[in-house]
């Protein structure tokens, strides 16, 4: 990237496996200009649905193995929709509390009662459930937590939801393209691909490398969110470059896994080079490799001795996260190079020394 003139290697991007300037992806946009034109013209229910939007729906279906998808604006549009529509007063909604701030919001909207569980602590979300009278239960929670890049254990929140006649809605933001087979995501990893009562939520513009967000579920369901949901019946539909970008993204993906083995290699790489400079970076197996360091006046130090150094990597802060712990969000692209990823751990050390 440039930025002020300089010109900086990227580890700030959700652009996880380089897939925003692949060519592949580029012609699959202007082919799509060309028979679509730009913009949608219309909400999805008007005439905003094309047939992009429908491939694309169906390809991603398919992709993360269940029954339906449905094309939403954006990844905090779809969670307010999904939670919004499915929840209304006699509802409760149980929340991790490092959930993204759009699961958040979408349980304050639908006027659930929202109840938060101390971040992954099983136990305090069964206790939850066990006293829970509420008429409809939901289980809300981000898979790949974006500030922490740690799993929530879906597998055995399943099981909680399971016995508790409970929904669980999964914010896959940061796990489509880098966790499960072929980079199906955070259902596959989990082995939870077709499993009854769980709605899935995944972003377009991360490591899919496009815009937009699409929710999966069973049909009914899905058919439901598209009936009901305000931020989808009141929106202008996607344009429907994106929803070819999107399909040709989770083809591309389907036939050949290179790029995320690739992605996980870089991932593998940081970390080990990391280790031999004794840098204490959080554990994570995912592209979001989280360095704390305390004090906002430390990260911002930090961060700008790296970016003099040549690399880009901005410094988090509250309210993003809580007081005393701000950070470098470190994030790893299969775009980079063995070469990189190295000189990074060398210039962090440089930098914390």
């Amino acid at each position: 990237m440039r930025e002020g003139g300089a010109e900086l290697l990227n580890f700030s991007s959700n652009d996880y496996l380089g897939l925003a300037n692949d060519p592949r992806i580029r012609a699959a946009a202007l082919e799509a200009i060309e028979a679509y034109g730009v913009g949608a013209g219309a909400s999805p229910l008007v005439t905003g649905h094309s047939r992009a939007h429908q491939e694309a729906e169906e390809a991603f279906a398919r992709f993360v193995g269940l029954p339906r998808s449905l094309l939403f604006g954006s990844g905090y549009a779809a969670n307010l929709g999904i939670l919004a529509t499915l929840a209304d007063r006699h509802a409760e909604i149980f929340a991790d509390k490092l959930n993204h701030a759009c699961l958040n919001d979408g349980a304050i909207l639908s006027r659930a009662r929202f109840t938060r569980y101390p971040h992954l602590d099983m136990t305090a979300l069964a206790a939850r459930l066990e006293a829970s009278t509420a008429a409809v239960r939901i289980v809300a929670t981000d898979a790949v937590f974006s500030m922490d890049g740690d799993l929530a254990p879906l597998a055995e929140m399943a099981q909680l939801c399971s016995r508790h006649d409970a929904w669980l809605v999964v914010d896959d933001a940061h796990g489509v393209g880098v966790l499960g087979t072929h980079g199906r995501g955070s259902l596959d990893h989990w082995r939870l691909s077709g499993a009854a009562r769980v709605i899935h939520m995944a972003t377009l513009g991360k490591a899919l490398g496009g815009y937009g967000a699409f929710v999966s579920g069973e049909a009914e369901v899905v058919e439901r969110l598209m009936q009901r949901a305000r931020t989808y019946m009141y929106s202008t539909a996607l344009p429907p470059m994106a929803a070819a970008v999107a399909k040709r993204a989770v083809e591309l993906l389907a036939d050949d896994d290179a790029l995320v083995v690739r992605l996980h290699q870089r991932i593998g790489e940081f970390r080990a080079a990391c280790e031999r400079h004794r840098i204490a970076l959080k554990p994570s197996a995912t592209a979001i490799q989280p360095l704390v360091v305390g004090s906002a006046a430390r990260a911002l130090e930090v961060s700008a001795s790296l970016r003099a150094a040549g690399f880009l990597v901005p410094a988090i802060r509250p309210p993003t996260v809580p007081e005393g712990t701000s950070r470098l969000r470190i994030s790893i692209s299969a775009a980079h190079t063995r070469a990189d990823v190295e000189s990074l751990a060398a210039a962090l050390a440089r930098s914390l020394a």
